[in-house]
């Protein structure tokens, strides 16, 4: 048996990472099928937290308290999807490193801190900040839309842009705005819901409807983008998968000088009728290479939501990758049939 000292820097700090219950170690014993403890004995050289078992175990339970140790020390709340999380990364035995995931994006209308809760996410944020034109590829749940709304607002409020543009494509999941009741406000906003929602976190119901009145933000179907040249704005294209590849080249070319545009979508939950190519993924081969245009790709390692939500895409995943193969390995068998 092998035993390892983690140490913390008070009791306060072992409470906030042993978590209620004692939660989040209990998450890390399951994992690593170690035992961990506290000596409840605070020194001048902090607490100490032991951790016992195999030495391999020890290694990656110690590994992942260490860096959670560090979470909160940043001034984060364990939670846990970030437990998890964490615990992830040591068992797919990826290098953490003790620094955040990445410096405050915004802070929302209530003085809550925007961050990234993730590594993929920071990354996806750094690509933003460095790129002219970023395409974020992922699951659901993985923050694609939310954070770049966070990077629109603090570029809006940093006079980096004079405007936000938010846009998706107005036909989803079959449905067409003209058999829709309403007008054409009443059409479009169950489709542009979630941008509203993020907006009105970062912003306040109040100084959102003040920006919209003043032209600052605007949320529009894509088909609206047509003929237009957007300058000086951050624009976001939201639900790209649902493009045609006609619609994605009209939205691009769209772009003006001093202008930044961010287009997320999910390749997984196309609507498009059945043969219909997206533009989105023509859009991320055609433009792989290109100075100025970044390509990122989350994982279901990167949602956020609750845990389970990782479990059923990574389960969607292995069922579609064997599905592609039983393909691949009947056409195969039928193509060798037709040469005999």
């Amino acid at each position: 048996m092998a035993e390892k000292i983690v140490m913390t820097s008070s009791n306060e700090a072992t409470a906030a990472l042993f978590g209620s219950f004692d939660m989040n170690v209990r998450k890390i014993e399951a994992a690593f099928d170690v035992r961990i403890s506290n000596r409840n004995k605070e020194t001048a050289d902090g607490d100490a937290i032991v951790v016992t078992g195999e030495a391999s175990d020890v290694s990656s339970a110690s590994r992942a308290l260490e860096y959670l140790k560090h979470m909160v020390r940043e001034g984060e709340t364990l939670s846990e999807q970030s437990v998890e999380y964490v615990i992830g990364l040591v068992r797919d035995n990826l290098d953490i490193k003790d620094e955040s995931f990445g410096d405050v994006i915004c802070i929302t209308n209530k003085g809550k801190p925007i961050k990234a809760k993730t590594v993929g996410q920071k990354n996806y944020v750094k690509a933003i900040k460095d790129n002219t034109v970023v395409l974020g590829l992922g699951p659901a749940g993985t923050g694609k839309t939310f954070l770049a709304v966070a990077m629109a607002t603090e570029a809006l409020r940093n006079k980096k842009v004079s405007r936000i543009i938010l846009t998706r494509p107005a036909v989803e999941a079959g449905e067409r705005l003209g058999f829709l009741p309403g007008d054409l406000q009443s059409k479009i906003d169950p489709y542009l819901r979630p941008l509203y929602d993020a907006l009105f976190e970062m912003l306040g119901a109040e100084n959102f409807q003040r920006h919209m009145e003043r032209g600052t933000i605007e949320i529009a179907p894509l088909a609206y983008m047509r003929g237009r040249t957007l300058d000086d704005s951050f624009i976001i294209l939201d639900e790209a998968q649902n493009t045609t590849p006609e619609q994605m080249k009209m939205f691009l070319t769209r772009l003006g000088y001093s202008s930044k545009a961010v287009v997320t979508g999910d390749l997984s939950q196309t609507d498009l009728p059945f043969g219909k190519k997206s533009g989105l993924s023509i859009a991320a081969k055609i433009l792989k290479g290109i100075e100025g245009i970044g390509i990122f790709e989350f994982s279901e390692r990167d949602v956020v939501r609750h845990t389970l939500v990782r479990k059923i895409i990574s389960a969607y995943d292995r069922y579609e990758k064997e599905a592609q193969t039983k393909k691949f390995k009947a056409s195969a068998a039928k193509g060798e049939e037709t040469v005999k």
